[in-house]
C-alpha cells in the first residue's frame, strides 16, 4: 500500500477538520484524490486486507472504502462502488469488538458503511449503532433516524437515484424538493 494507515487516519481526523467530512469542496477532495487515490485502488485490488485485522487498520479500510470515494467520484455511480467492501469491513470489525477500543469520533466511521446500506437489515443496524453513541454523538443518532426513516419510506435512499441513473417515483420526486442540503450519501 502506497500510504500507511496511521497516514489515512492521520489525515481524516488530525490534517482534516469535521466540517470538511460531510461538505462538498472541490479544492478538499483535490487534495484527496491527489493522496489517496493510489492507495484507494491498492485496497480496492485486496492490497490492504491484512488491515482489517486491527482497529486502527479496520478504521483506515472502512474510511478508504467508504469516505475516500465518496470525495474523488463526488457525483458519480463510483463514489458507492465500495459501499459493500466497507460494510464487510465494518461487520468483521464490530464482531471482533474493535469498535469499543476506538474514541466515539473514530467508532462514528466504523458505523456509516451501515448508514449507508441499501439494506433493511443494515440500516435496522446502523440505528442501533448510532443509538448506542446518541450520549456522546447525539447528531449521528439523530440523522441516523432520519436515513431509517427514509429508507424505510421508499426502501432505497431518493438521493442517489440521479447518480445511479435509476428513476424517481412520484412519491420519491416529492420528497427530492424538500431536501435542502444533500448529504454525501
Amino acid at each position: 500500500m502506497r500510504d500507511s494507515k496511521q497516514d489515512i487516519l492521520n489525515f481524516w481526523f488530525v490534517e482534516s477538520s469535521p466540517d470538511q467530512w460531510f461538505t462538498y469542496d472541490p479544492t478538499y477532495d483535490d487534495e484527496i484524490a491527489e493522496r489517496f487515490t493510489l492507495t484507494y485502488t491498492m485496497a480496492c485490488e485486496g492490497l490492504g486486507d491484512a488491515w482489517s485485522q486491527s482497529a486502527d487498520g479496520a478504521l483506515a479500510l472502512c474510511l478508504l472504502f467508504d469516505q475516500i470515494p465518496r470525495h474523488i467520484f463526488h457525483g458519480t455511480p463510483r463514489m458507492f462502488a465500495t459501499d459493500t467492501e466497507a460494510l464487510a469491513v465494518a461487520k468483521y470489525a464490530i464482531k471482533r469488538g474493535f469498535d469499543q477500543g476506538l474514541p466515539h469520533e473514530q467508532r462514528f466511521f466504523l458505523y456509516l458503511p451501515f448508514e449507508h446500506s441499501e439494506k433493511p437489515a443494515d440500516q435496522k443496524r446502523s440505528l442501533e449503532l448510532f443509538e448506542g453513541i446518541a450520549d456522546h454523538n447525539p447528531r449521528a443518532a439523530h440523522v441516523a433516524r432520519q436515513r431509517y426513516d427514509t429508507f424505510a419510506r421508499f426502501g432505497r435512499f431518493p438521493e442517489r437515484n440521479a447518480i445511479l441513473r435509476r428513476p424517481s417515483t412520484k412519491e420519491e420526486l416529492a420528497y427530492l424538493k424538500t431536501i435542502t442540503s444533500p448529504s454525501k450519501l
